[in-house]
């Protein structure tokens, strides 16, 4: 009898580990699907998908945003009235967020976003790391930008640039039209 209590204990403690083992092998492998923070806040972004409109300085734009890159990155194209379209692709990389702007300035700035540290902030702030396609350094570029969401159909941009050792910004609102 004493060798079958024995083993009855064995079999409680066996299961009473396997149980903890799966519990805990559970909890890690949950934890490994959440998104990272600047996943979720990329996917904040990827809310802006749809076709936008504004006014800046009498000139009117349109503004398209599409998730491409199988919802790797979003697009923006950015159509003012008249003149040439631009382009922004907005990534993930680590714990940040990098916005490529492909200019008509025919430069490209990459900025990059602090860590992100509340995914569903209103507004996200990107700064210049590199600019390529400059030919000297007092040529034209965007220096930075933030990106504000205002509610579902309100965005604003302010942007800053930098030409001929000044600097600037240009504000633009967007409205949703689809």
């Amino acid at each position: 009898m004493t060798n079958e209590l024995a083993g009855v204990r064995r079999n409680r403690r066996l299961a009473l580990f396997g149980t903890a083992l799966y519990v805990l092998i559970g909890s890690v492998s949950a934890r490994a699907v959440e998104p990272s923070k600047s996943a979720a806040a990329f996917d904040h972004l990827a809310s802006l998908v749809g076709e936008w409109r504004g006014v800046q300085s009498e000139t009117e734009f349109q503004v398209t945003y599409t998730l491409t890159a199988d919802g790797s990155a979003l697009m923006e194209e950015f159509r003012p009235k008249g003149g040439p379209t631009m382009v922004t692709l907005f990534t993930v990389d680590g714990d940040h967020l990098i916005a490529t702007h492909y200019c008509s300035a025919q430069n490209q700035p990459q900025m990059v976003s602090t860590a992100i540290a509340e995914p569903q902030a209103k507004s996200v702030a990107f700064s210049l790391v590199r600019v390529t396609g400059l030919k000297t350094p007092d040529d034209w570029h965007n220096t930075g930008l933030v990106l504000t969401i205002e509610d579902q159909d309100h965005v604003t941009q302010e942007w800053t640039y930098l030409f001929k050792g000044k600097t600037g910004k240009t504000l633009f609102a967007l409205t949703r039209v689809h």
